[in-house]
């Protein structure tokens, strides 16, 4: 299992990695759960990671066709570089249009020079977010042929993902996912305890913001609380 780190600018970037990340991520915290940082920040974080080392950028919410021009502009802003890239989108608020907007993302993400992995974001608190509950979500990734998927918390109240949904019903949903084929990451306010809870099962990766932050999710990411997380999975 891999560890994302969420950073929200360059200053963060050396002690996600000198901590262990595995993954860099690109988010705005204080915008949500799926918060895109600004194009400067975007090209600074991207500048700071060394060749070969994968980034993943949050690019919000497809509640629309304005918000799907807006995620993909953004992603025409992102450097070419060696080493994977995975774009988060969410689909909270999309309604009947989140297939279709979906299967547009990834159309479109096939189609750019940079060709990302496309990770649908599932919430555990779907009603809150207005969002495909996570089961059907997976599916739907599945047939739009998305190449991963992500199980997040909308809310952000402390409350992590495993007091949204109890343990075995995040395992099932995992095992799931992973026999549809796609890639699986966990998340969602994970704490230290959760992020073993996590790597207990068979998800691909596990993200974090919060807990390798001091100060919280708004705070500075740490080398020691990154180091610490690492050495839990």
């Amino acid at each position: 299992m891999r560890l994302l780190v969420s950073v929200r600018s360059a200053a963060e970037v050396a002690d996600a990695l000198a901590g262990g990340a595995d993954i860099v991520d690109a988010k705005e915290p204080t915008r949500g759960s799926l918060g895109p940082v600004g194009v400067p920040e975007l090209r600074a974080i991207s500048g700071c990671l060394p060749s070969g080392l994968p980034f993943s950028i949050a690019l919000g919410e497809l509640e629309s066709e304005a918000a799907l021009e807006a995620a993909m502009a953004l992603l025409a802003e992102v450097p070419m570089r060696s080493g994977h890239l995975y774009i988060k989108i969410g689909l909270a608020a999309a309604g009947e249009a989140a297939d279709a907007l979906l299967g547009e993302a990834v159309a479109r993400a096939a189609r750019s020079a940079l060709r990302p992995s496309v990770v649908a974001v599932a919430y555990a608190d779907h009603v809150a977010a207005r969002a495909p509950a996570p089961r059907i979500l997976a599916r739907m990734a599945a047939a739009a042929g998305a190449d991963g998927v992500l199980l997040d918390t909308w809310v952000k109240d402390g409350r992590d993902l495993f007091q949204h949904l109890p343990a075995p019903a995040v395992r099932a949903w995992v095992d799931e996912a992973k026999a549809a084929g796609l890639l699986v990451a966990l998340a969602g306010s994970l704490s230290a305890a959760g992020v073993r809870a996590a790597a207990g099962m068979a998800a691909d990766v596990v993200g974090v913001r919060g807990a390798a932050c001091v100060g919280g999710r708004e705070g500075i990411v740490a080398e020691t609380l990154v180091a610490s997380l690492k050495a839990s999975l």
